[in-house]
C-alpha cells in the first residue's frame, strides 16, 4: 500500500537546452548518465547521490559534452573535492559523450526533501 504523501522521487534533474541531436540518441545518452551518476556514493551516506537529489540540472551539448549542476548536502562537507570528479569521471564513461564538467551550484540549498523515497529507506528516515 503507498501513501502518496511519502511517495516521492528525488527532484528530476533539469536536462537543459534543446539539442540538435536525435530524439532516440538524446534518450539513449540521458538514460546512460543517470545510470552513470546512480554509481556515485557520498562516502559518508549510503545512497547514492541521484538518489540524494543532488543533482540540479544536466545540459548535453550538442557536440555530446556534459555540464553538470549539483550540490552537496552541506557547503562543508568533507567529499566537496573528490564528489565532482567522481561525477565527471562516472559520466565521461558513458559510451558517446566526449566529456563532462561538474558545477557545485548552492541556490536552492539541498535539503532533505529532495531525496526519493528509495534514498529514505536506505537511510531510514521516515
Amino acid at each position: 500500500m503507498t501513501d502518496d504523501a511519502h511517495d516521492t522521487k528525488p527532484e528530476a534533474p533539469v536536462i537543459a537546452n534543446p539539442s540538435a541531436l536525435p530524439e532516440a540518441e538524446l534518450t539513449q545518452l540521458t538514460d546512460g548518465i543517470v545510470a552513470a551518476i546512480k554509481t556515485v556514493f557520498d562516502p559518508e551516506i549510503p545512497a547514492d547521490i541521484y538518489e540524494l537529489g543532488l543533482i540540479y540540472k544536466v545540459d548535453i551539448a550538442d557536440d555530446k559534452m556534459v555540464t553538470i549542476d549539483m550540490t552537496l548536502t552541506t557547503p562543508n562537507c568533507p567529499s566537496a573535492a573528490e564528489l565532482p570528479i567522481m561525477v565527471e569521471n562516472a559520466v565521461a564513461s558513458v559510451p558517446g559523450i566526449s566529456g563532462a564538467k561538474v558545477n557545485i551550484v548552492w541556490d536552492p540549498p539541498w535539503d532533505q526533501s529532495r531525496m526519493s523515497d528509495e534514498a529514505r529507506l536506505t537511510l531510514n528516515m521516515w
